[in-house]
């Protein structure tokens, strides 16, 4: 690695390259829970397209930790639309669209009655500029206008060398979050392959702003997949007034030459119906529609996440919610290691869980592609899931991390609407009465590991939960339902799965590890060991 004309070394115990979705999440998170973390991102500043749109509930969760995040989420989407319908139409002025989601909030009702975490239908550029705010208020070292050139690996950390305006200098960390994207240079640089359908076509994004007024408010449809005889593309709508973005597929042949702004403008006018529409082109972009996840999600001290993972095609939405999850877990594994809670083998199980999570969401966008955006080359596709929510907030976890039961079936998704509490799976929305506040058990989950104890039997475990965080120095935090918890609705028991005398272990990500149904001889030797093995000390 080159030294010269270096400034000197710096060192941090995480360094985050890509500020989008994922490296934004993580370095959000990890300063949150007071990990030194700096970020560098060759671009001076974050997207300036709208680019993914909609944030899920799962997303949401894992972020609402941080003080003020979920409200300020909630405040973007205000104003946007009441509801997220989407269509497939030749144009706006399509008279007779096919409706595939005719009425959003009715369609996601049922999530009300398993999660308190908004859907937020925001776009990426909005989200990502509330993320980065959020990460510098936390003290994050955010560093725009700042290029990874190199990296090399030993048995005690990372050396990178990043280059800004002033300079070259070298990092040291111990470990690396790579978001640098599809094109991923630490992945091609760390020789990491790839599985999965390859490049499915390019994609121009124009941002425009023309007035829409009477027909997006009046159509009430935020997403527009359009297929008519000069391109197929998608079209996101805001309340009318204001910035849209139009997304066109290229032609056998099309290159980016050939997206003139007189050729963009005369798109949005064929996408709109309106030949005589008055449009401003504010940016136009390319990507590539890509189906591609990494054979694996560490390699060495490195950990890829979003785009870098795993790159889909937009049609289902969850690409940016994948990958803000991504983000997010790093961050709650990193500072288990970091602060010493967990041993360095624990982040295998990065990969272990959500490798399979990252593929299952990159197929089952792909199925979709084949259906909302013809012409699509379907030999070989993969059906369409028959329930997509379990994509969205119903996919299981297995790993050392996770202390499977005897008689799991070792699924990787079940439906979300019937929680089970069952290793490996989201810990379940319970509503609670916590001195006079009405809260829901995801707000329990967040800053450490969580002990949730019946109230038969619960003094024992609330015991050997303070013996085992002492003993191995782990934030535990203790809780007895019915007792400083008031099970509101009474339906602790039957959605956790415990009895009398039972208790449950859950995770910093909201997910359960372990659990004991009904009452064990000697709760402290049982917690110890299974906490030991779990965080692989």
């Amino acid at each position: 690695m080159e030294q010269e004309q270096v400034h000197e070394q710096e060192r941090v115990p995480v360094l985050v390259v890509g500020g989008g979705y994922a490296g934004l999440s993580a370095a959000t998170l990890l300063a949150w829970r007071d990990v030194p973390v700096m970020l560098v991102e060759r671009h001076p500043s974050t997207s300036i397209q709208p680019k993914a749109f909609g944030v899920g509930p799962r997303a949401v969760e894992l972020l609402r930790p941080v003080p003020g995040i979920e409200q300020e989420l909630r405040e973007t989407w205000s104003g946007i639309g009441d509801d997220m319908r989407i269509a497939i139409a030749k144009s706006l002025a399509d008279p007779n669209p096919q409706m595939l989601f005719s009425n959003e909030r009715e369609a996601m009702s049922f999530l009300t009655d398993i999660t308190p975490a908004a859907q937020v239908g925001a776009p990426q550029a909005v989200i990502e500029r509330l993320l980065r705010s959020t990460a510098e208020e936390l003290g994050a070292d955010l560093r725009f206008s700042t290029e990874l050139v190199s990296l090399e690996q030993d048995e005690d950390g990372v050396t990178a060398l990043i280059r800004d305006a002033d300079g070259d200098r070298l990092v040291r960390a111990d470990y690396v979050v790579a978001a640098d994207g599809y094109r991923s240079p630490l992945r091609r640089l760390l020789n990491v392959p790839t599985s999965g359908k390859g490049e499915l076509g390019r994609m121009c994004s124009i941002m425009f702003d023309a007035d829409l007024s009477g027909m997006v408010r009046e159509r009430e449809v935020t997403l527009w997949y359009l297929q008519n005889d000069t391109f197929t593309g998608v079209i996101v709508t805001g309340t009318g007034v204001g910035a849209h973005v139009l997304g066109v597929n290229y032609s056998d042949g099309q290159t980016d030459a050939d997206f003139t702004e007189e050729h963009c403008i005369d798109l949005v006018r064929i996408a709109i119906d309106q030949p005589d529409l008055n449009v401003r082109l504010l940016d136009k972009a390319s990507f590539a529609l890509a189906h591609v996840v990494a054979d694996t999600y560490r390699a060495g001290r490195v950990f890829f996440a979003g785009d870098a993972a795993h790159t889909m095609p937009p049609t289902g939405g969850q690409g940016g919610s994948t990958a803000l999850q991504d983000g997010c877990d790093l961050a709650w594994r990193l500072w288990l290691v970091v602060t010493g809670q967990a041993g360095p083998d624990f982040l295998d199980t990065y990969d272990a869980e959500r490798r399979p999570i990252g593929m299952l969401t990159a197929d089952a966008q792909l199925a979709n592609l084949g259906i909302r955006m013809p012409p699509a080359a379907r030999v070989g596709y993969p059906e369409p899931l028959e329930d997509f929510m379990s994509v969205i907030i119903g996919y299981r976890y297995h790993s050392t991390a996770i202390l499977d039961e005897p008689d799991d079936d070792g699924s990787i998704l079940e439906d979300p609407r019937v929680p089970n509490g069952r290793p490996g799976s989201r810990a379940p929305h319970v509503v609670l009465d916590w001195e006079g506040q009405r809260i829901s058990t995801i707000d329990l989950f967040g800053s450490g590991f969580v002990l949730l104890a019946d109230r038969q039997g619960g003094h024992a475990w609330m015991d050997a939960g303070r013996l085992v965080k002492e003993r191995l120095g782990i934030q535990l935090t203790r809780l007895v339902v019915d007792e400083e918890l008031k099970d509101v609705e009474g339906h602790f028991r039957e959605r956790y799965g415990v009895s009398g005398g039972g208790a449950v272990l859950v995770r910093p990500d909201g997910y359960v590890a372990w659990r004991s149904p009904g009452p064990t001889p000697n709760p402290a030797t049982t917690l110890q060991q299974i906490m030991t093995q779990l965080l692989n000390r």
